[in-house]
């Protein structure tokens, strides 16, 4: 056959019903009369399809070179214009606008769509003037996605099509979704509406498409979709690449300038292995027909991996030890334990294949089939000079015996030289690139920090293995974890693997002969939800973005991750009390609180037998996991009534604290007002020890309290250093800050009695203050959204704070015509204005905030990060452009001690010069 040049490893892969259901199934056959296997592409040289495609026959191949199109002509709000994110009606659209793609193979079919976020955004007259100021225009943004949205990754059995079909139909997929605004949804079908797909099943199904949900499959080329998946995936997730040897999982961070060449090895019913040069550059150089096909070939593929987990390969595998009488051959390098031939007892035994147990062929098989491909891949690695190799299909399945074997034969054979890699997302490659040739959806140019990866609890997600459509409706989500509950059977967590034996000699020793020690989803990646977020930036002040790590606390120590499960475990009940409280305590808050604990708990549980999981874990993310489970079970806010009244109750003292602080000298005032700020830092609800200490006395005693035991020195103390720059010394006084970010924490006294403070006296010395909250809820932080009302009550006593939050937009809504002195707008005041930071959690990752925040920073010169949270869990050691001050009391014992060698209530006053 012409174009496959000889090839005898030119293998096939998942979806060989393509060719199947086009080409009457004929074989390939090279010219020594060998069966090669068929791909889904036949030339060595593939690359951008330009002059159109041909089947086997030479025959062109018709594809539609439109894509689908938005016609905006005629457009009309149907119903009132005057409500909120009214309907419109496209009466001239003529192609429906999908949000979803397919890969649909031989096994089973991978689904990625995306659904939009709902606009809350409140595009308000302080929005506006702070956007003015900090010179923010939408005017260059993109059209979509640039409301943001998720992108959804679910998996089928093909075997269950009807099952997916009536999926699609639900969410009304095919035709945008569900959430769409563009959408009428009592319009007609549309008989011009397409949905891309890639596969065999592409081919196979593309009348039952038709008939079942009146769209038609535009057909994309597999091996396109493949390539422009994983590079997509590759430079767009932070941790979809790891390595995997002898059990342990390692996450690799890959610089996007750095990423090509590569080799791709796509392991599906048989192997293609890619050679990828860049964007839309790529050469299919080899392959094999010995995949997962041939594994699957011999009975169900979960089951068979099932059977591996309890095999001895050595009862049915020839070993060197075998041939030299239990020797090593250590002339080559060879140890009595390498695998000599594959199955070569059942010869030299005289004995049938039925008369090896199903455990032992099993494993002898799936280790046969892996080294084969691990020692192919290599040498086509060697081939190219290549150094990192790609696996990639659903033959793996995050299943780490497979990973550790492949592993090791690439180890193996390159002598340690050459690396194997695989990902998270390894069986939506296909799927991925076919929802990106939607040219509308414009994610080319986005970005890691664009991204952020979410775990809902639901049960396609949990353990790896298939188990139905997402749960999207809450009543779904609260009855699903209650017969989790009752059965214990619906989350399995994994063992924990035995790490294996070697004698570093070098054979295939490694991993053991024994699969005993593992089970079948032992590894087995979740893979969540992607929040498109384009409005996300990397923070422009980091000194190193590439070499930026925002978690202070290594979780990859067992001893250490156990402690903070027992931590977060044990804070558990407390703060279920409050969301159910915030909720006002119905049944209904009760029952989706005793979700929530259940759901978080699995979580826990999960990662606690899998910590990577998720990817790389480290603090920051279990404490967002929390936050987003609360969400979740639609717990928004839970302390919302407690910070309410720990703020009325802050501000009301606020004047006295300002009226000591004005009759105090310059040195006197600076140093009372950072002990201000760390005494006030003790009100954290999320601190055991703080939530028993609240208890004793009012949020008032507490705070005087703290301030009287602030002696210096402190555990990490620099204010000398932060006194000098802000006051000078011999006699010189330093040029003032020109603006100064403030990551504020707590709501009550941390902020009214401790940032506000300390704000206005930048303000006072000619700096624009930037305070800088939370987007959403996170224990008793403080928002953005309720940063603008603190501030205008605290205003009302204070000129300084009223002209300047005037200046920043804070008081357009908020203030009254009777001003203190009966002026207004004071445009020579320096402006205090407000900014989201972008995330919902105690923590925050400086790799992805607010374009707000991003835009703010840029002619910023100091930041002060406030918190534990902030300055302590995260951000810690990281390094900034401008001057930096971090503020925290420590309220944990283990924090404490590893990161500061102290105690609980020590605290941290950090001042680093600019980078």
């Amino acid at each position: 056959m012409a174009g496959l040049n000889g090839d005898p490893f030119l293998g096939i892969d998942d979806n060989i019903e393509k060719l199947q259901y086009n080409n009457n199934s004929k074989e390939a056959i090279d010219k020594e009369g060998l069966v090669v296997g068929i791909g889904e592409d036949s030339s060595n040289n593939k690359n951008n399809n330009q002059g159109g495609e041909k089947d086997m026959a030479g025959n062109s191949i018709h594809r539609s070179g439109s894509r689908p199109q938005l016609d905006l002509s005629k457009a009309e709000i149907q119903g009132n214009s005057e409500e909120r994110d009214p309907t419109i009606l496209l009466p001239n659209q003529t192609d429906d606008i999908s949000h979803l793609a397919l890969d649909i193979g031989g096994s089973l079919i991978k689904l990625v769509y995306f659904s939009r976020h709902e606009d809350q955004s409140v595009d308000d007259k302080r929005k506006k003037i702070v956007k003015e100021r900090l010179g923010i225009s939408n005017g260059n943004r993109r059209n979509f996605p640039v409301l943001g949205g998720r992108l959804h990754f679910v998996k089928f059995e093909t075997s269950k099509l009807n099952e997916c079909l009536d999926f699609i139909s639900s969410k009304q997929l095919h035709r945008g979704g569900i959430d769409s605004h563009h959408w009428n949804s009592e319009a007609p079908a549309n008989e011009n509406a397409v949905i891309k797909a890639t596969g065999g099943g592409a081919y196979k199904f593309a009348d039952l498409f038709k008939e079942r949900l009146g769209v038609s499959i535009d057909k994309e080329d597999e091996m396109d979709c493949l390539v422009a998946g994983a590079n997509f995936l590759l430079k767009a997730i932070r941790h979809e690449a790891f390595t995997h040897m002898e059990g342990h999982k390692e996450f690799v961070q890959i610089d996007h300038n750095d990423l090509f060449p590569y080799l791709l090895v796509n392991i599906g019913s048989g192997v293609s292995i890619i050679k990828v040069d860049g964007d839309g550059k790529f050469q299919r150089v080899s392959g094999t027909n010995v995949g997962g096909g041939t594994y699957w070939g011999l009975g169900s593929f979960d089951e068979l991996l099932e059977l591996s987990q309890r095999g001895d390969n050595r009862t049915i595998d020839m070993l060197v030890g075998d041939i030299y009488g239990g020797m090593d051959y250590s002339k080559i390098g060879l140890s009595a334990s390498t695998i000599a031939s594959s199955f070569g007892k059942a010869i030299s035994d005289k004995k049938e294949l039925q008369d090896y147990r199903p455990e032992d062929i099993s494993l002898s098989l799936l280790r046969m089939i892996s080294y084969n491909i691990g020692q192919i891949s290599y040498l086509n690695a060697l081939r190219f000079g290549l150094k990192r190799i790609f696996f990639g299909g659903f033959f793996i399945r995050g299943h780490a015996y497979t990973m550790d074997t492949i592993s090791f034969a690439v180890h193996f054979w390159s002598k340690g030289e050459a690396q194997a890699m695989f990902l998270r997302h390894e069986g939506f490659l296909g799927a991925v690139g076919a929802f990106m040739s939607y040219q509308k959806h414009g994610l080319d140019d986005l970005m890691v920090h664009h991204l952020v990866e979410r775990f809902p609890m639901g049960a396609p997600y949990t353990g790896g293995k298939i188990h139905g459509p997402p749960l999207g409706d809450l009543n779904e989500k609260i009855s699903w974890m209650e017969k989790f509950v009752l059965k214990g059977t619906e989350i399995t967590a994994p063992v924990p693997m035995a790490p294996p034996g070697t004698t570093g000699l070098g054979g295939f020793e490694v991993p053991s002969s024994r699969g005993a020690t593992l089970r079948s989803d032992a590894s087995a990646l979740n893979v969540g939800v992607l929040h498109l977020v384009p409005t996300l930036e990397v923070f422009p002040l980091l000194a190193d973005p590439k070499m930026y790590e925002p978690n202070t606390i290594d979780l990859s120590d067992h001893k250490e991750l156990e402690y903070w499960f027992t931590v977060l475990s044990g804070h558990l009940p407390d703060l279920v009390d409050k969301a159910v409280a915030s909720e006002g305590g119905t049944d209904d808050a009760k029952r989706r609180g005793d979700a929530f604990a259940r759901a978080f708990s699995a979580h826990l549980a999960r990662l606690m037998e899998e910590p990577a999981a998720y990817g790389k874990l480290g603090l920051a993310n279990l404490l967002e996991l929390r936050e987003e489970c609360l969400r979740e079970f639609q717990f928004l806010d839970a302390y919302r009534s407690i910070k309410q009244r720990e703020n009325e109750a802050s501000l009301a003292v606020l004047p006295d604290l300002l009226l000591e602080l004005d009759h105090m000298d310059e040195e006197t005032r600076l140093l009372t007002l950072i002990e201000g700020v760390l005494a006030a830092n003790i009100f954290d609800w999320g601190s055991r020890a703080c939530v028993d200490f609240y208890h004793k006395g009012t949020i008032i005693e507490i705070y005087r309290m703290s301030r009287n035991k602030m002696q210096r020195p402190w555990r990490v103390d620099d204010f000398d250093l932060f006194k000098e720059r802000m006051l000078g010394s011999e006699g010189k006084k330093p040029r003032p800050h020109k603006r100064a970010l403030l990551f504020v924490d707590n709501s009550g006294a941390d902020i009214v009695l401790g940032m506000l403070p300390l704000a206005r006296e930048l303000l006072r010395r000619g700096t624009e203050v930037v305070l800088v909250a939370n987007s959403l809820p996170a224990l008793n932080d403080v928002t953005a959204m309720e940063v603008p009302d603190i501030v205008a009550e605290a205003a009302k006593h204070c000129d300084i704070l009223r002209r300047a939050a005037e200046a920043g937009g804070l008081l357009v809504d908020a203030m009254n015509n009777n001003s203190l002195d009966g002026s207004r707008g004071n445009s020579s005041s320096v402006p205090l204005m407000v900014v989201e930071n972008g995330c919902g959690s105690p923590c925050i990752d400086l790799r992805q905030v607010s374009s707000e925040l991003a835009a703010a920073a840029k002619h910023a010169d100091l930041v002060i990060l406030e918190g534990m949270g902030r300055a302590l869990h995260t951000n810690f050691n990281a390094r900034f452009k401008c001057e930096a001050l971090k503020l925290a009391m420590v309220k944990n014992q283990r924090l404490a001690e590893k990161l500061i060698k102290g105690k609980i209530y020590d605290c941290v006053c950090r001042y680093e010069p600019a980078t």
